[in-house]
């Protein structure tokens, strides 16, 4: 073929590579919607008032101290041996969409920063001071020297990153719709309009489809909480397969660090045995005898800190035994009594049908996920669950917030 056929042939296809791409870019997306709608035809931000306004969006703000997981598909469930015998949580495969998760647990500055705006301006979360501080008497014991930690854990500047605990599921809920409101106001104020700027200054919302703001922080879904510690990412093989299940937030089947100058460390702050909670004096083994620094021990392979051990953590879901069976297999989630009545079997006393016996469930028992300090290494496998009434306390109990992923992957 000559030079002047080659060079025609390169022309060509360069060419149809460049409307091919012109094409492809064309069309319209949640960045680049376009100057015209494609169903009307109407032009977007156009001179007249009515005209329908399309803000530029290059993605969501930034979320502070949160990191992206990716969804997929993974199996749900609890697959340690049984000890409790509660048949509660038998495996089953469901898919989580992509969210948002802290990457460390609240802490105790957080508590405080949340406290100070509360007791300037109660109407920014809707509670009073009295309402939002946590219960530090959850450490004193009668057999035990705890009392210290009542008045110093939450306030001594040594305990500012260790996480807070003494919070009941409602106090996380309330600091949620807190947390929303101050950094949504912040983002209106720094990157909105000057109209937005005003609006959130006077204590307005901004509507979502400004792309200014962010989406509410809440409660993880237990599903979302147990894909998110599993973090299976870091054990995918070829087509889809993965090389192991985990147990742990980790590799392997030990609570020990298999690697490095760190090898034989524990990989989390836990209980090893009974009266052992942190290993011998001159080579503390997990470093704490109660909790911890948020960012201790290393991440998993979402990033996220101390998903087993430290603190356990409340999510969404009320308790039901028959959860497994009950659940979507897409997003699940226990919000409320729905297929409790009557008719459907269950035989839920408390909650106010007739019942041939007494039952603790209700629609304030809350489920909370993963090990504390207090804890052995059972219950740092994600499958496990507990339950405790919304509205109770413990020196052992904290939390962490998630986000819905706005859009595209």
């Amino acid at each position: 073929m000559s030079k002047r056929n080659l060079l025609y042939l390169a022309t060509v296809l360069l060419t149809a590579f460049l409307v091919t791409s012109c094409a492809k870019s064309s069309k319209p997306d949640a960045n680049n919607p376009g100057g015209y709608s494609t169903i009307t035809g109407m032009e977007y931000n156009g001179k007249d008032d009515n005209s329908f306004s399309v803000r530029d969006y290059s993605g969501m703000p930034e979320v502070p101290n949160m990191k992206y997981i990716e969804g997929g598909r993974f199996v749900l469930g609890s697959y340690e041996e049984d000890l409790m015998k509660s048949r509660d949580n038998i495996e089953r495969t469901v898919s989580v969409a992509s969210f948002w998760m802290d990457e460390t647990e609240i802490a105790n500055v957080h508590w405080l920063e949340y406290l100070h705006y509360v007791s300037s301006d109660s109407s920014v979360s809707g509670v009073s001071y009295e309402e939002a501080l946590p219960d530090t008497t959850v450490w004193a014991e009668q057999l035990a020297f705890n009392d210290q930690y009542v008045d110093h854990y939450l306030r001594y500047p040594g305990f500012r990153f260790h996480p807070v605990v003494g919070v009941t599921w409602t106090q996380a809920q309330n600091f949620c719709v807190w947390r929303t409101t101050v950094v949504n106001k912040n983002l209106a104020i720094n990157d909105g309009t000057d109209e937005e700027a005003e609006a959130a200054e006077n204590g307005e919302s901004i509507p979502l489809e400004s792309g200014v703001v962010l989406p509410a922080f809440r409660l993880p879904t237990e599903a979302e909480w147990d894909y998110a510690s599993q973090a299976l990412i870091g054990l995918q093989d070829i087509d889809e397969n993965y090389s192991e299940r985990r147990i742990y937030p980790w590799s392997g089947h030990s609570v020990r660090n298999p690697y490095g100058e760190q090898m034989g460390d524990m990989m989390a702050n836990f209980k090893r045995g009974r009266g052992d909670y942190a290993g011998i004096g001159g080579k503390l083994n997990d470093a704490a005898m109660v909790t911890t620094w948020v960012y201790d021990n290393p991440p998993n392979d979402f990033g996220l800190f101390n998903m087993g051990g430290n603190v356990s953590e409340w999510v969404e879901d009320i308790y039901r035994p028959l959860s497994y069976a009950d659940m979507d297999d897409l997003n699940p989630v226990r919000k409320n009594d729905y297929l409790d009545g009557p008719n459907q079997g269950y035989n839920y006393q408390s909650y106010g049908y007739v019942r041939q016996y007494d039952s603790f469930i209700s629609n304030s028992i809350r489920v909370y996920k993963g090990g504390s300090w207090k804890d052995v290494a059972y219950w740092m496998a994600a499958g496990t669950r507990r339950f405790l009434d919304q509205d109770s306390a413990t020196a052992t109990i904290g939390f962490r917030c998630a986000m819905i992923n706005p859009g595209e992957n």
